[in-house]
């Protein structure tokens, strides 16, 4: 058993090692190897995909050489991988580097399949472990956090890992095929919703933040939730997943898995920020209810082998006495006992059968990533092509619920099942959820908004599209982002991401906000993830928002309006923050056109700001919208004021409107490559109430 739950530890350990790469990997390909959004969408999914294909030749390798000392060389290069990238290199050495560690922990993957044969429990502690620990970060991986800390889990994390593949994996029996071909989509589910803390964050903001719905407008927007409250659901998701994954199915309810599996992805297809929630409590208990079935099936696999072996050993040794009886002294007597396949036996004879199926396991493990990113660069490749992607993760999650369906219907042996080696599962399902219910505690932070009594004089106001936290580097950095913005009262905000698995599953909102103690509200765009947010030094209200027309941009854009409150009797600062997405080759003067009215319309007589990435340049059809609407350029002063690209700015397509009566200084545009826009800043003056 010791064995057992060893190997169980050692493949967790290499599965939280390979997704922490992989969260590098994924937004290097976009930010560096896509050169700030200017490489094609179809190149970028080609480079990706390139490396999952190149490992398929892993099993014929593993073939040739051995599944030990291929596991154990690629072993070494994912734990030094994974502990060089806490160094945060940036630019090319970060995308090489990690996707090297991809491909050896490909590598590793195939060759610890070859050897496994219930990778299950391993698999399921791997993913709920990554989980706790990027709860633990508050969604910051700890490969971006270079700090002594990070140094530390990074080191201890891989010398546990690497000290586990010292002692070679007991003898595998004849199941595992199908696990390990779920493995890759099995991921896919876990970081797209079902064990993501950035999406579950994420949907408590939506669900319980402190001002849930917007007085009127097209859809439901997302605020501040409290520290406990953010990431409590997600301790229960965790749990859940967890003691699903670990427990024996029942034969009379096999089916419920892979239903909640289906219904939580349906949520997070169709429902929008309102049912993320559920989406995300479903697909997680769902998710370890599927993999509990693959589990019972692979022990009922080996337990068939064991009772042929048993068979097969019982007839050797029939016919072995029959001729011990005949045979003469000196005589050679029959080895086949002595080869005969029991499982666990160290150092037996391996058939040819057995090694058909260990390759089968080895390609089915890396064919199960293959499909892992093929079906993130189908989703992900949507928000630049413009296919309809909601059905990719309920596909996906159909397929593995009709796998593990019909993997719990297998015949049951006639010899007893093997003992498993799934953990405890009540005491690690419970650890797990305390953990994420002591990082809410521990790691989030209570923001605090001023309520002084009267309107101040001044308002300094920033906006900023930051690239979802990553700089032209490709380090996600919310420090730096901060620091580009830290004095500004209010803060309108474009491409923020809340927990995109492409981008590393961050809440780039949440980490922003802290970093500037201000309360937020975010609206989605492109979907309940990514979207347009305000921060603010005071409280806000009147949240109202405004789909825009979509003009054959696929990502979509909306424009989301609220009002500063500087206390009772106060009119209140009016501000709507949008990001504007022109069609190919164009100007978005109709997106311009909806949003200058919807402005106008909110704020009703108020002072008004409109800012935000509007992808156009002064004078240009799109920015007469405004003019013409009667507001004006409050960066005019300090014209020309060039924001993109922020390395070599020469375009002049972020900017603050503001309505007459409101006076502006100070417009800058600080230097900086935090992200690939440069940020603007402008002092206002309000006029008297």
């Amino acid at each position: 058993m010791r064995h057992r739950h060893l190997t169980t530890a050692t493949l967790a350990l290499g599965v939280v090692l390979l997704v922490d790469v992989l969260r590098v990997f994924l937004p290097a390909v976009i930010t560096i190897f896509g050169q700030a959004a200017s490489t094609p969408a179809e190149l970028l999914g080609a480079f990706a995909l390139g490396w999952f294909v190149l490992a398929l030749a892993a099993p014929a390798l593993i073939r040739r050489v051995g599944a030990r000392p291929v596991s154990v060389v690629a072993a070494l290069a994912l734990a030094a991988v994974r502990v060089a990238l806490t160094g945060q290199p940036g630019g090319p050495l970060q995308l090489w580097l990690a996707t090297g560690g991809l491909l050896a922990g490909l590598v590793w993957l195939a060759a610890t399949a070859a050897v496994t044969d219930r990778p299950v429990p391993g698999l399921a502690v791997g993913l709920g472990a990554g989980a706790v620990l990027h709860t633990m970060l508050d969604t910051y991986r700890s490969g971006w956090a270079g700090g002594a800390d990070a140094w530390l889990a990074a080191v201890v994390v891989a010398a546990l890992f690497l000290a586990g593949q010292a002692r070679p994996a007991p003898p595998a029996g004849a199941g595992g095929v199908r696990s390990w071909l779920l493995a890759g989509p099995t991921l896919l589910l876990a970081g797209l919703v079902a064990l993501s803390p950035a999406v579950a964050r994420t949907a408590t903001s939506y669900q319980f933040g402190w001002l849930r719905w917007p007085s009127r407008g097209d859809g439901l927007v997302a605020t501040t939730p409290g520290p406990l409250l953010g990431l409590a659901p997600f301790a229960v998701a965790v749990g859940g997943f967890l003691f699903a994954a670990l427990a024996p199915p029942a034969r009379t309810t096999r089916w419920l898995g892979p239903a909640l599996l289906l219904a939580g992805t349906v949520l997070f297809a169709v429902g929008g920020g309102g049912l993320l929630l559920p989406a995300v409590l479903l697909a997680a208990a769902g998710l370890g209810g599927c993999l509990a079935l693959l589990a019972a099936a692979d022990d009922r696999a080996t337990a068939d082998n064991l009772v042929r072996a048993d068979d097969r050993v019982r007839a050797d040794e029939r016919v072995l006495t029959v001729e011990r009886g005949a045979a003469g002294a000196g005589d050679t007597v029959d080895a086949r006992v002595a080869t005969a396949p029991h499982l666990d036996v160290p150092g037996r004879h391996v058939g040819p059968g057995e090694r058909a199926v260990a390759g089968r396991r080895a390609l089915a493990a890396v064919a199960g990533m293959l499909a892992f990113a093929v079906s993130t660069t189908v989703y992900y490749a949507a928000y630049d092509l413009g296919h309809p992607n909601a059905w990719v993760p309920v596909v996906v999650a159909a397929l593995v619920g009709v796998a593990a369906f019909t993997a719990g219907r297998t015949p049951t042996p006639t010899a007893p099942t093997p003992p498993s080696s799934a953990p405890p599962r009540l005491r690690i399902a419970g650890s797990a959820a305390v953990l994420v219910l002591l990082a809410a505690l521990v790691g989030d932070e209570t923001l605090v908004a001023e309520n002084r009594a009267g309107a101040p004089e001044r308002v300094r106001v920033a906006a900023y599209n930051i690239r979802m936290g990553f700089g032209l580097d490709g380090r996600f950095d919310p420090d730096r982002l901060a620091r580009a913005v830290r004095g500004a009262d209010v803060v309108l905000l474009s491409e923020v991401d809340r927990g995109w698995l492409l981008n590393g599953g961050h809440d780039s909102l949440d980490l922003l906000a802290e970093r500037l103690d201000r309360w937020y509200v975010f609206a989605p765009a492109a979907d309940p993830l990514w979207g347009d947010a305000v921060l603010s030094r005071w409280p806000l209200r009147s949240v109202r928002t405004r789909a825009l027309p979509a003009v054959g941009a696929p990502t979509g854009a909306q424009a989301l309006g609220v009002t500063v409150d500087f206390g009772a009797g106060e009119p209140g600062l009016a501000v709507v923050a949008t990001h504007l997405q022109p069609p190919p080759g164009r100007e978005p003067v109709v997106q311009a056109r909806a949003v200058a009215d919807f402005a106008l319309g909110y704020a009703a007589g108020r002072p008004l700001v409109v800012a935000g990435d509007l992808n156009t340049e002064p004078g240009a059809p799109a920015f007469a919208e405004f003019t013409g609407a009667g507001l004006t350029d409050a960066l005019a002063a300090a014209r020309p004021l060039p924001t993109s690209p922020a390395d070599d700015p020469r375009e002049q397509i972020d900017h603050v409107f503001v309505s007459p009566g409101v006076g502006a200084a100070d417009a800058v545009a600080p230097p900086g490559t935090a992200s690939d826009h440069l940020p603007v800043r402008v002092t206002l003056t309000l006029p008297p109430a």
